[in-house]
């Protein structure tokens, strides 16, 4: 079976087509500046060539359009014989993966004011990709699927209890295909089952979550009912005091709609630092001397260090951390700091490796540390096409 997972922003479209016997990437690419008349249009066949191009792309159909006339022209059509979406929030009953129909399209608008950013980007998307590719099977991979085995007593709010049976307010979890696939590669890089293993998921990038993995099972998240939840992310909020928010209005004047728009697009790291969202850019300005950047920086860190103490605590002890996600991946600075002075766990990180500007899936754990550190790259789009499969074959 031949699956498309195509992974969408609000300009651009970027994809895989994965054929899942041998689980071979036949094409991959990405489509930028969607809405522009000098779209870049980039594609890598099978053997890693690249071919750039501009082209009038009005709108994500144009993009999809052109996606699909790609796939399945040329000497050598690959075809699509499956969609999978990495899709958000689709509430309390959609909570794994699903057909994509008209009742889960519902769902997904009814809990857009929870994931503004994400959910109407990909509702768009499943209705054009529908249009374009009549009859190809689309699935919905719910990234809070992962998580449904963490327990009320990590899930449930101190809120009215019948607001959560009536209308699903509890801590649902996301990044769940990221976190999904590092637990299942991290026994395979440790030679070691996943039965007994005591895991900590960092998940870092623009938008971040830990998530606290036992048995090979989610048993908590650093994000609760929204992705907006959790930790700071690149321009969103992160964890606040709800009455802040109550308070801010007030003050403010702001509407909801107003004061929604601030903490998904003007909080976070960049809200904190004044500087950028990247954090390439917050720790040059950190390095030049910039208070509110270091601050920023600083913040992360310790975000991350008290999730890893939590769920340790949680777990009853700890036997790995792995780093994933943009800045896991690739900041050294920022897995030293989260591993600084943080021995009493029997956390001790090898220096040198985690240094070493390599590329890989790699242990940066010393020899005299308890606890495996792990630098994986993280494969959602491997997770979606397999959760893909299962849900059409099963």
């Amino acid at each position: 079976m031949k699956v498309l997972v195509p992974n969408l922003g609000s300009t651009s479209l970027k994809y895989q087509l994965l054929d899942m016997e041998g689980e071979r990437i036949l094409a991959r690419g990405k489509i930028e500046r969607i809405g522009s008349d000098q779209a870049v249009v980039t594609s890598w066949d099978a053997d890693g060539k690249a071919t750039q191009t501009t082209s009038a792309i009005p709108h994500h159909r144009a993009a999809v359009e052109l996606l699909n006339e790609r796939l399945r022209g040329g000497a050598e059509p690959t075809g699509i014989d499956a969609v999978g979406f990495k899709a958000v929030h689709g509430g309390p009953r959609y909570r794994g993966s699903f057909i994509v129909d008209d009742e889960l399209l519902a769902a997904m608008r009814e809990f857009v004011p929870v994931a503004p950013v994400h959910n109407p980007v990909y509702i768009q998307a499943m209705r054009v990709f529908r249009e374009v590719l009549p009859g190809v099977p689309m699935v919905a991979v719910f990234e809070p699927g992962f998580h449904v085995t963490i327990p009320d007593r990590a899930a449930v709010y101190g809120i009215p209890y019948e607001w959560t049976e009536k209308h699903g307010i509890r801590r649902y979890g996301f990044h769940g295909s990221s976190h999904r696939y590092i637990s299942q590669r991290v026994p395979q890089l440790l030679h070691c089952s996943s039965e007994g293993m005591r895991l900590v998921s960092c998940h870092l990038g623009g938008s971040s979550s830990i998530c606290a993995i036992q048995d090979g099972k989610s048993v908590d998240s650093s994000f609760g009912f929204s992705a907006q939840s959790g930790m700071e992310h690149a321009a969103r909020a992160g964890d606040l005091d709800p009455f802040a928010v109550l308070y801010l209005m007030e003050k403010e004047r702001l509407s909801a709609a107003e004061i929604s728009q601030i903490l998904c697009k003007k909080s976070g790291l960049l809200g904190i630092s004044g500087v950028s969202s990247d954090l390439r850019d917050i720790e040059e300005a950190s390095a030049k001397g910039n208070e509110r950047a270091a601050r920023a920086v600083d913040i992360l860190v310790y975000e991350v260090k008290k999730y890893i103490g939590a769920f340790a605590a949680a777990m009853g002890g700890l036997d790995a951390i792995a780093f994933a996600g943009g800045i896991g991946e690739n900041s050294w600075r920022v897995r030293e700091a989260v591993c600084r002075d943080m021995e009493f766990l029997g956390i001790v990180i090898d220096a040198e490796m985690n240094h070493q500007s390599l590329s890989g899936d790699r242990l940066i754990s010393s020899p005299r540390s308890n606890v495996a550190l792990l630098v994986v790259y993280t494969n959602e789009e491997i997770v979606v096409a397999r959760e893909t499969v299962r849900v059409l074959t099963s």
